[in-house]
């Protein structure tokens, strides 16, 4: 939000300087984001010339004689075609920085002849875009004085970041509100005296959608004559950014920012018949005033007339009923829009407009009808003209919000001790109505506060107005109890598998929540897939339904530049449906070509082996571990998703319903449709399927039993059928004795013809530790064969001869 020093004291009478100005709205919330003081202008001053003389050696050029007031005539070389004798103008001397032509002058020969500065048109300070010829000022101009202080070109302007929460300081009057609460002044009566219109409005307004259209108020003025519009808001509006357009236009555009209150003016020679506010029809487009067309829909609200669509509502204007230079007769339009609706019209469409950024936010619904009478004011006044009647349909008034406001809320949230008679006059100045008395009150919220709802909202202005810099830093106070618990068992879950994947070797990465929809397709699995209405771009068009399709698209693109073994893991959200619980917290990680924990790439010792299932199920059962898992209690399925090769991939379950997780290497053909190369394997698993774990009595660690005997190790050969799991075969060994028996794990697998058709010997080394006393070889004996009787008995295996 722009506007300068000098329109601000049109509502703010204040003795305060710039620089107190800038410090107070960034105290009261108003943060200051830029100051022009116009410093850029000050070296131009008024200057007249003396003589006019063709130039020795070139037709278009004159050689001026210019009076700078100092008594000493400078040569300048100008070209403009008005360059005469006796013009007064702004000259520039050398060393002067022309930010026009972004040139800093300095004495130089033109076709032979020196010099001494210029004299300067329009465009070349940034003024307007004319150029055709050097300023052209009145003959009693002082002569050697400021330009810019002459023609109230060194008017301060002050940019502000609004937070979207403060649609009221959108306008200047809002913003010197603001400071007049603060202190910093008084704040000019803003009541706007009706106009007395002649007749009644001879257009008619129909409201078809109330919902998008709580009220519309117009007025005609015939007779008007469409010019330029005077100077003073010529220089307001470009000073803040905005190009003078026509007398009309002009208008609507200042009391936008003057006031907050968007308008909008028909060529009302252009509308036929009464006007219609309505939801936009399948397919109707509109020509709007930025020269694009815009096709509408049901989703838009539309003025319309008996010619179709005249106006996008508050958002932008057609450009068949627009006003220019043979308009005679206007209609002057003030209404108020649904702001989400607005918002989403704007966005839909890619129109961002001055109207529209102030409609989203909530303008004042008590100045739509003050707002048309100040817009038929300063249209009679610049452009003449005779007003109708206004035509109000729809509104029925503000409904004040209340809110019950206890005074001692200010120092219990902010630490302020602010007396309550001290809140309520600031409050009171703010344009809020408490009424009644005492530590509790009721408090009416004013009509430009939309975004005020609770006691919270008046306390942050009361706080804000008395002086966020009066908060008093505070010792924190320590306690003596021992603190709870901070993160969220999903907080130290996801950081424990980060942790984990980290210390594997594997790098962490982010990648898009988005993915291409044939991506997504891949991997959905029997869910459907999430296809974005707003997609940011064609290759970012669903929702990720896992983390895969992300991070072997990131490693194939480190393998395109070079790094072929690549390892990368990501813990993220996934999504399998639109609903909350469809949303799953997910670790996943890919592998690709040497990428092993134990080092990548070729070496004179050996050569690492390429990745397989087994590294992938490696890193899966690393993260369940991390996370507090019965790792112990696990089942591993043969067999996962479609996008894992089926004889080389594993389902990780917790029981027959509850998986947890999977992994494998990729199927060629999934490689092949992700146009991708391996070797890949990956994992994903699903932190959030993890059971919580059991609560225990107490925080402290359980007591460290170490044995004091020599653990022993005993190895077994089973003859067991192919398909049966190495994993059964070990659960089996160690389920024989549950206290003796401390690990168990896989040596040797071996197929042959000597074992018989479908079999295979797997071997085991089973740890025994004993606990109470030393085993004799009696207790061995009888453990091994409780081995051997467990594993036949669950396996069907039998000891190796």
């Amino acid at each position: 939000m722009k506007f300068t020093l000098s329109w601000l004291k049109d509502h703010l009478d204040t003795q305060a300087t710039l620089d107190e100005i800038v410090e107070k709205l960034t105290m009261i919330g108003l943060e200051v984001e830029s100051v022009d003081d116009k410093s850029a202008l000050k070296p131009f001053v008024i200057a007249k010339v003396l003589s006019a003389e063709k130039h020795p050696d070139a037709d278009r050029l004159k050689v001026l004689s210019v009076d700078q007031g100092d008594g000493k005539p400078v040569q300048v070389i100008c070209g403009a075609p008005n360059a005469r004798t006796g013009l007064v103008g702004a000259f520039a001397a050398p060393g002067t920085y022309v930010p026009g032509i972004d040139t800093t002058l300095s004495v130089g020969k033109i076709r032979g002849v020196e010099s001494h500065g210029m004299m300067c048109s329009e465009r070349e300070l940034q003024l307007s875009d004319e150029h055709t010829g050097i300023i052209d000022l009145p003959e009693d101009a002082p002569v050697g004085a400021s330009f810019a202080e002459w023609a109230k070109l060194d008017d301060p302007v002050i940019e502000i970041g609004l937070t979207p929460n403060r649609p009221d300081c959108t306008s200047v009057y809002g913003i010197a509100r603001d400071l007049a609460a603060a202190g910093l002044g008084t704040l000019k009566e803003g009541a706007i005296e009706p106009v007395a219109g002649q007749d009644a409005c001879p257009v008619d307004v129909k409201i078809e959608a109330p919902e998008l259209c709580p009220g519309f108020a117009l007025r005609q003025v015939s007779g008007v004559k469409n010019g330029a519009s005077p100077k003073w808001m010529q220089q307001r509006l470009m000073a803040i950014g905005l190009r003078p357009i026509n007398a009309l236009v002009d208008i609507t555009n200042y009391v936008t920012f003057d006031r907050g209150r968007p308008l909008h003016v028909f060529d009302a020679a252009k509308v036929k018949g009464d006007l219609v506010i309505r939801r936009g029809k399948e397919g109707e487009k509109l020509l709007a005033l930025d020269g694009r067309e815009y096709e509408l829909g049901p989703d838009n609200c539309v003025i319309a007339d008996e010619n179709g669509v005249e106006s996008i509502a508050g958002v932008m204007g057609g450009e068949h009923s627009g006003c220019d230079e043979n308009t005679t007769d206007v209609l002057i339009e003030s209404a108020l829009w649904e702001p989400y609706n607005i918002a989403r019209t704007g966005r839909d469409l890619g129109i961002i407009t001055d109207a529209r950024y102030r409609f989203e936010r909530g303008v004042d619904p008590e100045f739509m009808v003050p707002g048309l009478e100040l817009a038929t004011h300063l249209v009679q006044e610049n452009c003449g003209g005779v007003a109708s009647e206004r035509r109000v349909v729809g509104y029925e008034g503000h409904t004040p919000k209340r809110v019950t406001f206890p005074t001692q809320e200010v120092e219990r949230l902010t630490g302020l001790d602010v007396p309550g008679e001290e809140s309520l006059s600031i409050l009171s100045r703010l344009g809020f109505e408490p009424q009644g008395s005492g530590e509790t009150v009721e408090v009416a919220v004013p009509s430009w506060r939309p975004d005020v709802d609770g006691k919270a909202d008046l306390v942050e202005e009361v706080m804000r107005i008395h002086g966020v810099n009066r908060i008093e830093p505070q010792v924190m106070v320590s306690k003596d109890t021992v603190s709870t618990r901070v993160l969220t068992t999903g907080q130290i879950r996801t950081r424990a598998a980060k942790r984990a994947l980290g210390v594997r070797g594997m790098m962490e990465a982010v990648t898009w929540s988005f993915v291409p929809e044939t991506h997504a397709k891949l991997f959905a699995g029997d869910h459907p897939v999430q296809i974005l209405a707003n997609p940011i771009a064609s290759d970012m068009s669903a929702m990720r339904p896992s983390l895969l399709p992300g991070l072997v698209a990131a490693a194939q693109r480190n393998a395109d530049r070079g790094f072929a073994d690549v390892a990368l893991f990501e813990v993220g959200a996934a999504y399998e449906g639109d609903r909350p619980e469809n949303q799953r917290q997910t670790a996943g990680g890919v592998r690709r070509g040497t990428a092993r924990l134990e080092g990548a790439g070729r070496n004179w010792s050996g050569n690492v082996a390429p990745v397989d299932v087994f590294v992938a199920k490696a890193d899966a059962l690393a993260v369940l571990e991390a996370c507090g898992a019965p790792v112990d209690k696990v089942q591993i399925e043969a067999g996962g998703p479609d996008w894992y090769h089926p004889g080389r991939s594993g389902t990780i379950k917790l029981g027959p319903k509850i998986v947890l997780g999977t992994f494998g290497e990729f199927h060629p053909r999934m490689l092949e449709a992700l146009d991708v190369s391996g070797p890949l394997c990956g994992f994903e698993i699903f932190i959030d399927a993890i059971p919580e774990p059991k609560a225990r009595a107490t925080r402290t660690k359980p007591r460290l039993d170490i044995s004091p005997f020599q653990a022993v190790k005993r190895d077994f050969a089973f003859v067991v059928d192919r398909e049966v799991e190495a994993a059964r075969l070990t659960r089996a060994a160690a389920a024989a004795d549950k206290k003796l028996i401390r690990d168990v794990g896989v040596f040797d697998v071996f197929e042959g013809a000597s074992l018989g058709e479908d079999k295979k010997s797997v071997a085991i080394e089973v740890t025994i530790q004993p606990v109470e006393k030393t085993l004799t070889e009696e207790d061995f004996e009888a453990l091994a064969d409780r081995i051997v009787q467990n594993v036949g008995k669950q396996t069907g295996g039998v000891l190796r001869g």
